[in-house]
C-alpha cells in the first residue's frame, strides 16, 4: 500500500467533494476526466479506504470520505497560511490605525486578515471598531475612523466618501447534501419558495432578501429568522430548511459536524460585495494608506487569507 499522496490529489478530492461529479470537477481543475479518476483512485489506495461511492448521478463521499474531507480541507488551509507567512515581508511601520467593521466582516474576514497584518506590520497597532454600516460611514466622514470595511453593496454612497469593492462573493443555495434540489437540473427561486426557509437577520441582509425576492414577485416561506448563522448552518445540515447566503460565510460543516452543500440558482441573485470606505477629500495617514494597500492586494497576492 502506498504511504504518501500529493497535494494535487487532495485538491481534486476537495473539488469532487464540493461538486459531486468527477466530470465537472475535471473541467474546473482543467484536467481530463480520466486523469482525475486515476488521481482519486491513487489517493484512495494511499489512504487505504474508499473515500468516494459512485451513483448514477455522480459520486458521494463515504463515511470515511466525510472524515477525511474535514481534515484534508484544514490541512490545505494550513499550507496556504504557511505559504502566505513565508512570503510576508515585515514592515517597520509603527503607530496606529482605526478601522470600522460591521459584524459579518468582524466575524469572517478580520481574523485571518489581522493575523497576516501582524506578520506584515509587527509594530502597527490596529484598532477595530464594530458598528453598523451607517455609523461606520458617519465616523469615517467625520474623521473619527481612518477607513471602514463593510458591505459596499448596501452603502448609502455618501458624496463625502469613496468606496472600493475588494471581494464579490456570489450568493448560492445551501441545503442538506441529500436534498432533492441538489440534483435538480435547474433551481429557481420559485423552487426555493416551496421549501422551509431559514432567514439570516445580519448586516442588512433582510433588505437584500426583500429586494431580489420582490423582483420575482415571490417571498420565502420563513420558518426561522435569526441573527445566528451557526443556527442557520445547524438547521440546514439537519435537513430542516434551506437558505440562500454568500460563499463568504459558507462553511461545509455545522457545529455538530454535519455537512452542508451549496449550488447555483437559475435566478439573478445579487452578490455580497465587500470593500473599503474612505474620506474622499480628507488626509489619510501613512499607516492607513499602508493597511489599505495591503487589503487591496490581498485577493490578488494571497487568496488564502480570505474565506472561500
Amino acid at each position: 500500500m502506498k504511504t504518501h499522496f500529493t497535494l494535487r490529489q487532495i485538491e481534486y478530492f476537495l473539488s469532487v467533494a464540493e461538486t459531486g461529479q468527477i466530470s465537472r470537477s475535471a473541467s474546473l481543475c482543467a484536467v481530463t476526466q480520466s486523469s482525475m479518476t486515476i488521481a482519486l483512485k491513487n489517493l484512495e489506495d494511499a489512504v487505504g479506504v474508499d473515500l468516494l461511492a459512485r451513483h448514477p448521478k455522480g459520486v458521494r463521499l463515504t463515511e470515511a470520505g466525510e472524515r477525511f474531507l474535514r481534515h484534508a480541507k484544514g490541512g490545505v488551509e494550513f499550507l496556504d497560511r504557511a505559504v502566505t507567512a513565508a512570503r510576508a515581508e515585515p514592515n517597520d511601520l509603527a503607530g496606529s490605525v482605526a478601522i470600522g467593521v460591521t459584524d459579518s466582516i468582524s466575524a469572517y474576514l478580520m481574523p485571518p486578515l489581522l493575523l497576516n497584518l501582524s506578520q506584515r506590520f509587527a509594530r502597527l497597532n490596529v484598532n477595530l471598531v464594530e458598528r453598523d454600516r451607517a455609523e461606520i460611514e458617519r465616523l469615517v466622514a467625520n474623521g473619527e475612523l481612518d477607513f471602514g470595511l463593510l458591505l459596499v453593496s448596501n452603502t448609502a454612497r455618501l458624496e463625502a466618501l469613496e468606496y472600493e469593492t475588494l471581494i464579490r462573493s456570489p450568493r448560492r443555495l445551501w441545503t442538506h447534501p441529500e436534498h432533492p434540489l441538489q440534483t435538480k437540473p435547474n433551481v429557481t427561486l420559485d423552487d426555493v419558495a416551496r421549501e422551509d426557509y431559514l432567514l439570516l437577520d445580519m448586516d442588512e441582509h433582510l433588505q437584500t432578501v426583500d429586494r431580489y425576492w420582490g423582483q420575482y414577485g415571490l417571498a420565502p416561506r420563513v420558518i426561522l429568522q435569526t441573527k445566528s448563522i451557526e443556527a442557520i448552518r445547524s438547521f440546514v445540515a439537519l435537513g430542516q430548511g434551506v437558505t440562500i447566503l454568500s460563499d463568504f460565510v459558507f462553511r461545509q460543516w455545522s457545529l455538530e459536524g454535519n455537512r452542508i452543500s451549496r449550488r447555483n440558482l437559475d435566478a439573478l441573485v445579487p452578490s455580497m460585495d465587500i470593500g473599503t470606505v474612505c474620506r474622499l477629500d480628507g488626509e489619510t495617514s501613512s499607516q492607513a494608506r499602508a493597511v489599505l494597500s495591503f487589503f487591496q492586494s490581498v485577493r490578488r497576492e494571497a487568496p488564502a487569507m480570505l474565506p472561500r
